[in-house]
């Protein structure tokens, strides 16, 4: 018998939790449903953990679609549906033809397997970055210079972390509690997670005490890496520098652990422990337009 998963009407970073919580009582080998017909609106990160659900299970899960044509043409210019073909059973009507480009998504829904994917990337974001981050954010030169390194460094954490492949979409949207667009990057996997990754090089210190808390401490806040190359790890530092520099979010969610970096227009937690476990890593950054 089928275990039905109840997408929520909006699929953003807090709401995955529930997908999360749902998946996690059943078997990795249990066919499950995901029952997305009355999904009306999504984050890049909503999208791309929609499909570390199904890179993570054992058996081929079932995906019910939006019904509501706006949601279903958003994810279709997302190009999610070209990604979610090839790991779900798709229910529903799927719009064909060619995705086109829009001004809301900057980069559709791309796979991320190696440092050549990163540079692709990058490369295609700067085409459009200049032109969209001024109009969209009113950005000045000094955040379209460190826009580009910035996600460069979110994909790099997929190469060096997963084990496996994952996802990357950014997006401009209206942030509702700010009345102003913010811009996400959405960087996502259902790889080894970063306890497993750092375990070798860092477990023994932290004795019983190692976790996923600790792993994702030591990687976002303490610049820690896998590798013992002197100035590996400071991906993350990097990031924390651009963000505090423009009030930007980072959240990083790995295993039954999430850590956040909170800015002043945010009441999130910066650590949440014993959550519903999910391999991989999902990470969200948030950038802030200027106020009008």
């Amino acid at each position: 018998m089928s275990a039905v998963i109840t997408i929520p009407d909006d699929l953003t970073e807090s709401s995955f939790e529930q997908v999360i919580t749902q998946a996690a009582a059943h078997p990795l080998d249990a066919k499950l449903i995901l029952d997305a017909r009355h999904t009306t609106f999504g984050t890049p990160y909503g999208l791309a953990s929609l499909l570390c659900v199904a890179q993570s299970r054992a058996t081929r899960p079932t995906l019910l679609v939006p019904e509501t044509e706006r949601t279903l043409s958003y994810w279709h210019r997302a190009d999610f549906f070209t990604y979610a073909s090839e790991l779900f059973e798709l229910s529903g009507r799927i719009p064909t033809g060619r995705t086109g480009q829009s001004n809301d998504v900057w980069l559709p829904m791309t796979a991320i397997a190696g440092s050549e994917d990163v540079h692709r990337v990058v490369g295609s974001i700067q085409e459009r970055s200049e032109a969209i981050l001024g109009q969209q954010l009113q950005a000045d030169v000094r955040m379209i210079g460190r826009f580009a390194m910035t996600l460069s460094e979110a994909c790099q954490n997929i190469v060096e972390h997963a084990g496996r492949g994952g996802w990357v979409m950014v997006q401009t949207y209206t942030w509702r509690s700010l009345a102003r667009r913010v811009v996400q990057i959405a960087v996502c996997d259902a790889g080894v997670g970063f306890a497993a990754s750092l375990a070798p090089a860092h477990a023994r210190r932290f004795g019983d005490r190692w976790s996923d808390a600790r792993a994702l401490e030591a990687s976002v806040i303490q610049g820690q890496s896998r590798f013992p190359d002197p100035g590996r790890g400071q991906g993350f530092a990097g990031i924390r520098r651009f963000l505090g520099t423009w009030d930007g979010k980072l959240a990083v969610r790995s295993g039954t652990a999430r850590i956040a970096i909170v800015p002043s227009w945010d009441s999130d937690v910066p650590l949440r422990e014993g959550l519903s476990s999910f391999p991989g890593a999902q990470v969200s950054i948030i950038i802030p337009g200027r106020a009008a």
